[in-house]
Protein backbone atom coordinates (compact mmCIF):
# COMPACT_ATOMS: atom_id res chain seq x y z
CA UNK A 1 0.00 0.00 0.00
CA UNK A 2 2.83 2.41 0.84
CA UNK A 3 4.43 1.69 -2.52
CA UNK A 4 1.26 2.57 -4.41
CA UNK A 5 0.85 5.86 -2.49
CA UNK A 6 4.50 6.69 -3.20
CA UNK A 7 4.00 6.25 -6.96
CA UNK A 8 0.79 8.29 -6.91
CA UNK A 9 2.64 11.15 -5.19
CA UNK A 10 5.51 10.90 -7.70
CA UNK A 11 3.01 10.93 -10.58
CA UNK A 12 1.19 13.97 -9.21
CA UNK A 13 4.46 15.87 -8.64
CA UNK A 14 5.65 15.10 -12.18
CA UNK A 15 2.28 15.99 -13.68
CA UNK A 16 2.18 19.26 -11.72
CA UNK A 17 5.69 20.21 -12.77
CA UNK A 18 4.88 19.50 -16.43
CA UNK A 19 1.78 21.64 -16.12
CA UNK A 20 3.84 24.44 -14.58
CA UNK A 21 6.45 24.24 -17.38
CA UNK A 22 3.71 24.32 -20.02
CA UNK A 23 2.20 27.46 -18.49
CA UNK A 24 5.63 29.10 -18.33
CA UNK A 25 6.27 28.16 -21.97
CA UNK A 26 3.03 29.74 -23.19
CA UNK A 27 3.62 32.86 -21.11
CA UNK A 28 7.14 33.21 -22.56
CA UNK A 29 5.84 32.65 -26.11
CA UNK A 30 3.28 35.43 -25.58
CA UNK A 31 5.98 37.80 -24.32
CA UNK A 32 8.18 36.89 -27.28
CA UNK A 33 5.46 37.80 -29.77
CA UNK A 34 5.07 41.18 -28.06
CA UNK A 35 8.80 41.77 -28.25
CA UNK A 36 8.79 40.86 -31.96
CA UNK A 37 6.08 43.44 -32.62
CA UNK A 38 8.01 46.09 -30.70
CA UNK A 39 11.19 45.24 -32.59
CA UNK A 40 9.49 45.47 -35.99
CA UNK A 41 8.03 48.85 -34.97
CA UNK A 42 11.47 50.01 -33.91
CA UNK A 43 13.00 48.90 -37.24
CA UNK A 44 10.17 50.63 -39.12
CA UNK A 45 10.78 53.84 -37.22
CA UNK A 46 14.54 53.59 -37.69
CA UNK A 47 14.23 53.51 -41.49
CA UNK A 48 12.04 56.62 -41.57
CA UNK A 49 14.21 58.40 -39.02
CA UNK A 50 17.36 57.54 -41.00
CA UNK A 51 15.83 59.11 -44.10
CA UNK A 52 14.67 62.13 -42.11
CA UNK A 53 18.18 62.65 -40.69
CA UNK A 54 19.74 62.25 -44.12
CA UNK A 55 17.27 64.71 -45.65
CA UNK A 56 17.89 67.32 -42.95
CA UNK A 57 21.65 66.92 -43.16
CA UNK A 58 21.93 66.88 -46.97
CA UNK A 59 19.14 69.27 -48.00
CA UNK A 60 17.98 71.54 -45.21
CA UNK A 61 21.37 72.23 -43.62
CA UNK A 62 23.13 72.48 -46.96
CA UNK A 63 24.65 75.88 -47.80
CA UNK A 64 24.75 75.17 -51.51
CA UNK A 65 22.43 73.73 -54.12
CA UNK A 66 21.83 70.00 -53.78
CA UNK A 67 23.85 68.12 -56.39
CA UNK A 68 22.71 65.22 -58.56
CA UNK A 69 24.51 62.58 -56.50
CA UNK A 70 22.81 63.72 -53.30
CA UNK A 71 19.39 63.76 -54.98
CA UNK A 72 20.02 60.26 -56.30
CA UNK A 73 20.98 59.05 -52.82
CA UNK A 74 17.80 60.53 -51.34
CA UNK A 75 15.66 59.20 -54.19
CA UNK A 76 17.03 55.69 -53.62
CA UNK A 77 16.28 55.95 -49.90
CA UNK A 78 12.69 57.00 -50.65
CA UNK A 79 12.27 54.16 -53.13
CA UNK A 80 13.64 51.73 -50.55
CA UNK A 81 10.98 52.90 -48.08
CA UNK A 82 8.36 52.33 -50.75
CA UNK A 83 9.64 48.84 -51.54
CA UNK A 84 10.06 47.71 -47.94
CA UNK A 85 6.85 49.15 -46.53
CA UNK A 86 4.70 49.71 -49.61
CA UNK A 87 4.66 53.41 -48.81
CA UNK A 88 3.44 55.11 -51.96
CA UNK A 89 2.62 58.36 -50.10
CA UNK A 90 6.24 59.16 -49.28
CA UNK A 91 7.30 58.55 -52.87
CA UNK A 92 4.51 60.78 -54.22
CA UNK A 93 5.35 63.56 -51.77
CA UNK A 94 9.03 63.24 -52.65
CA UNK A 95 8.20 63.54 -56.34
CA UNK A 96 6.13 66.65 -55.62
CA UNK A 97 9.08 68.17 -53.81
CA UNK A 98 11.53 67.32 -56.59
CA UNK A 99 9.14 68.67 -59.25
CA UNK A 100 8.74 72.02 -57.48
CA UNK A 101 9.07 74.87 -59.93
CA UNK A 102 9.78 77.73 -57.55
CA UNK A 103 11.08 78.32 -54.04
CA UNK A 104 7.67 78.89 -52.43
CA UNK A 105 6.32 75.65 -53.86
CA UNK A 106 9.48 73.80 -52.80
CA UNK A 107 9.14 75.12 -49.25
CA UNK A 108 5.52 74.04 -49.06
CA UNK A 109 6.36 70.59 -50.41
CA UNK A 110 9.31 70.13 -48.08
CA UNK A 111 7.12 71.05 -45.09
CA UNK A 112 4.56 68.48 -46.24
CA UNK A 113 7.28 65.86 -46.71
CA UNK A 114 8.75 66.50 -43.26
CA UNK A 115 5.31 66.43 -41.65
CA UNK A 116 4.55 63.12 -43.36
CA UNK A 117 7.85 61.63 -42.20
CA UNK A 118 7.20 62.69 -38.62
CA UNK A 119 3.69 61.21 -38.74
CA UNK A 120 5.04 57.92 -40.05
CA UNK A 121 7.52 57.58 -37.21
CA UNK A 122 5.63 56.63 -34.11
CA UNK A 123 6.59 55.33 -30.73
CA UNK A 124 4.63 52.78 -28.80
Amino acid sequence: MKSKAFWVVIFLVLFGSNLLFALMYFQTAKELSGVKVALSTQRYNAKYLDFLKMFIKLVIKSDKEVDFETRLKLENAVRQLKEEYGDEEILLQWQKFVASTNEAEAQKNVKDLLAMLVEKTYLK
